[in-house]
C-alpha cells in the first residue's frame, strides 16, 4: 500500500526542529524509519506532517566522557555494534546492538528511535536499564535528562513529553575489574524482535556482588527490571546455587504478556532460563575467564 499524503520537513538543527513541532501539533519525527515507515504503508498511522530529523549533524556520534560515554540519538546500530570505543569500555551495548534485526535494519535504524519508539520487544531497553544508562532529550523548555528506570512506562509508551526530542544517551563505563555483563535473547525468527531477553551488569567485589541490574525486553508491555533477581544475588557470591535462585524469580512481577507468538507463562519461563544464560556468561567474564 502506499501511505496517506504528508508534508515532509528535514530541519538541520534541534532547535530548527523544535519549532516545526511546536507548528505541527500532530506531526511524527522520523530517525530511521524502520518502526513508521511500515506503519504508515500499511495506513496504521497517517501523520499529516513528517519531521525528518536525519539531517541533525549534532545528533550524531560516539564520545569518550571520561567516566561515561555519549551517543547521539542518530548514533545506528551498525555504529554501536562496531564502535571500538563501545567495545573496550561498554561491550553490552555493541553485544545488544548485535541482535538487532537484520543488516539493513542495523544501517538505518538509530538507538534514539528506538529508545523513543519504545516497542516492548526491543533490544536497547534491557540494556539501557541493566547499564542504569540516562537519556538526554530537547523540549521547548530546554534539555532534560531521564534515567532509563523512569523511562519506559508501558506499550510503546515512554516519560518523553510530546514536544521533546531524544538527544542523546549517557551509559557508563564498565571495563573495570571484576564487570560482567551479558545479553540472552530469544529471538522471534522473522522479525528479530525479542519474544524474551535479558541484560546484565554485575560488579564484583571480594568474590560478592557489589551491585546488580537485571533488564528484561520483550516479556511485558514496556523493559523493566528484574528487581527480585537482584535482590537474591545482592551482597552474595555468584555460586551456582545463588545464580540458579536469582534466575528462579527473574520473571517475578514482570506481568508477562500473551499474544499469537507466546503465551504469558511461556514468557515468564524463558525469562528465567535466559536470566540463568545472561548471568553465568556475565559472572565468567566479570572474572575474565572468557
Amino acid at each position: 500500500m502506499y501511505p496517506a499524503s504528508f508534508e515532509y520537513y528535514a530541519p538541520t538543527s534541534v532547535s530548527e526542529a523544535l519549532a516545526l513541532m511546536a507548528k505541527n501539533a500532530d506531526a511524527r519525527l522520523l530517525a530511521g524509519g524502520h518502526s513508521l515507515l511500515p506503519a504508515m504503508k500499511l495506513r496504521l498511522a497517517t501523520p499529516p506532517t513528517l519531521i525528518d530529523i536525519g539531517k541533525i549533524k549534532d545528533l550524531t556520534g560516539i564520545n569518550d566522557l571520561g567516566d561515561k560515554v555519549s551517543l547521539g540519538a542518530l548514533t545506528t546500530h551498525c555504529q554501536v555494534e562496531r564502535s571500538a570505543l563501545l567495545k573496550s569500555v561498554c561491550p553490552l551495548l555493541p553485544e545488544v546492538a548485535s541482535h538487532i534485526g537484520d543488516r539493513q535494519v542495523r544501517n538505518r535504524g538509530t538507538i534514539g528511535g528506538s529508545i523513543a519508539h519504545a516497542d516492548p520487544a526491543a533490544d536497547y531497553p534491557a540494556a539501557l536499564l541493566a547499564l542504569g544508562a540516562v537519556i538526554e532529550a530537547q523540549g521547548s523548555g530546554g534539555k532534560r535528562n531521564l534515567n532509563a528506570d523512569d523511562l519506559f512506562t508501558g506499550l510503546f509508551q515512554t516519560a518523553l513529553n510530546a514536544n521533546e526530542i531524544v538527544t542523546a544517551v549517557h551509559v557508563p563505563k564498565t571495563d573495570g575489574a571484576g564487570n560482567g555483563v551479558a545479553y540472552a535473547k530469544f529471538p522471534h525468527p522473522a522479525s528479530r524482535y525479542a519474544i524474551a531477553g535479558v541484560a546484565v551488569w554485575v560488579k564484583i567485589e571480594n568474590d560478592s556482588v557489589a551491585n546488580i541490574r537485571i533488564g528484561v525486553t520483550g516479556a511485558a508491555d514496556h523493559a523493566q527490571r528484574a528487581k527480585k533477581a537482584e535482590a537474591a544475588l545482592q551482597g552474595k557470591p555468584m555460586t551456582d546455587e545463588n545464580i540458579a535462585g536469582s534466575a528462579n524469580v527473574a520473571a517475578d512481577g514482570l506481568s508477562t504478556m500473551g499474544d499469537i507468538f507466546a503465551s504469558a507463562d511461556y514468557r515468564a519461563h524463558l525469562v528465567n532460563t535466559l536470566a540463568l544464560q545472561a548471568l553465568n556468561q556475565a559472572h565468567a567474564r566479570a572474572h575474565g575467564w572468557h
